[in-house]
Parts: structure tokens; sequence; C-alpha cells
């Protein structure tokens, strides 16, 4: 696996670079682990709350078991799949008993390996277990944030949370944005580090890809009327004549803390960088 750098045969094309499919071993999913995706653009009761958002290529969704419920029955890789939904590689695992499932793929995982999730496992990549059975000083993904309700937390490419400590019912881990916390020891994670490490540094060199990902055009506050932003009007090349920056709504926005006082403030010991 690495970066795929085309030729620079147009302008498009001169920069442009994408991630090689050499790891992947099948081009069609599993049919009975699909879903029907549908394109909301960011609404909320019809009006557009999250903008910028349209378009994009067709896609199905691939149901992927963060959960991994089925405890103590191992499941041999049939294949390595291409993902649209997400930017890491998934798993297609098949357990003894013939049920069928997706997972997050990581780096080391291959077809014909063996996984397996339990209580306690041997720490290889793929296998699933609580926290406080994986050893100290592991790379870790798709990790719980409560016991039993399936990995928030790690789950895109090239991702991986260090395990650093146990004490009595907690255990601290510094995910890959810095931030240093603590979460229960009875919250399950997956062992290793997630595929497709070279995601950050692909560019997408056209404006016509970022499209095709269904990611519409930005425009400045600035360069709006002043009825469609408050950043808008003036003469010329102005300033936004206010003190701070808002939102189209009229919001403080760029750097404004709007968390509010939540009850795991207090297992986050160092915030995010």
């Amino acid at each position: 696996m690495g970066i795929k750098i085309y030729k620079p045969n147009t302008a498009g094309r001169r920069k442009m670079t994408g991630v090689d499919f050499s790891e992947i071993t099948s081009k069609k999913p599993q049919k009975s682990l699909l879903a029907k995706k549908t394109h909301k653009a960011g609404r909320a009761k019809g009006r557009i709350s999250v903008r910028r958002k349209g378009g994009g290529a067709k896609q199905r969704y691939r149901k992927i078991d963060f959960n991994r419920k089925k405890l103590d029955i191992t499941a041999k890789v049939k294949s390595i799949e291409y993902d649209p939904n997400r930017t890491c590689r998934i798993a297609q695992i098949v357990y003894k008993d013939g049920q069928k499932s997706y997972i997050l793929a990581p780096q080391e995982l291959g077809v014909g390996d063996e996984v397996i999730a339990a209580e306690k496992v041997e720490a290889k990549a793929g296998n699933r277990a609580k926290l406080k059975n994986i050893p100290s000083g592991s790379f870790i993904y798709n990790i719980e944030m409560n016991p039993g309700k399936g990995g928030q937390l790690t789950r895109s490419a090239g991702g991986s949370a260090t395990l650093l400590s146990k004490e009595e019912k907690y255990v601290t881990i510094k995910l890959p944005s810095k931030e240093t916390r603590k979460i229960l020891a009875e919250c399950s994670a997956s062992i290793g580090v997630l595929s497709v490490p070279e995601h950050s540094a692909v560019k997408l060199g056209k404006a016509g890809r970022k499209r095709w990902l269904g990611k519409r055009p930005k425009v400045r506050g600035l360069a709006m009327a002043p009825g469609a932003h408050p950043h808008g009007g003036g003469e010329g090349r102005s300033s936004i004549g206010l003190p701070g920056p808002k939102t189209p709504w009229g919001k403080p926005t760029l750097g404004k803390k709007t968390r509010k006082s939540k009850a795991s403030d207090r297992l986050i010991i160092k915030r995010r960088k």
C-alpha cells in the first residue's frame, strides 16, 4: 500500500495523488451486509443546518459490526474491501457457524487470518477484548465509551490510541488528537492500528474530485451580500467590521468554545491540541 502519483497530462492531474488499492482482494461487497443510503444534505426539519453538502457518487452503506458481541468464536478473514463511506479499509469475516460480518481492518490483517472477540485475547491485530485485559502500551482502535454500546473512538484511517495505564475501574488512553482521558475498564477495544495511514497525504488535485465526495463549494461570508451574512457588504476590499467573526445566523464562531459542562469533563486529563 502506498501513494499513487498520476502523470501530469492535464492541469487537474498535475498534483493529484491517490491511495494504492493493492491490498483490496474483493471488488464486490456482500449483498446481505448492504443498506440503502440517502443523502440529506445536512438538513434538520427541512432547513439546511450543515452547509456545503450535496451531490456525490451514489453509494450503499456497509453494515459495520462496531460492537462484535459474538464472543469466544473465531472468525476467518474472507476479504479486504474498499468502503466508500469511510477512510480505512474493511474486512469481511466469516464465523465458524457461517455468519458473515464487516469489521474495520487494521494494517496487519490479511485474508485467511483468524480474529476473535472475547473477555481476554491474544494481543494480535484485529482481536477485540475488554480494556482491563489489554496490555499497557498497546495500540488500540474502535474504542467504546460506554460498555456494550459499540466502538465510538478512533475509527478513521491510520488511527490508533495508546493504552497508557490502568487504575481500579478506569484505564488511561491517549487518543490520536493527543487528548488523554480515562475510560471505564469494562469497555472494549480492538487491538492494532487502522489501515491506510497514507490517507492524510492524498491531494485531490481538482474541484470535481471533491464534488464526487459530496462536498459543495465554500463561499466566504465576506464575499456575500449583507443580508446573507453578517460579514457581507462594504465598499471594495473591506474587513468584516465586527469585533469577532460570526456564523450566518449571528452566533460567535472560529475559536468560540461551545462545549457545555459535561459529566465526562472529569475524565479528561489533558485536552486535545
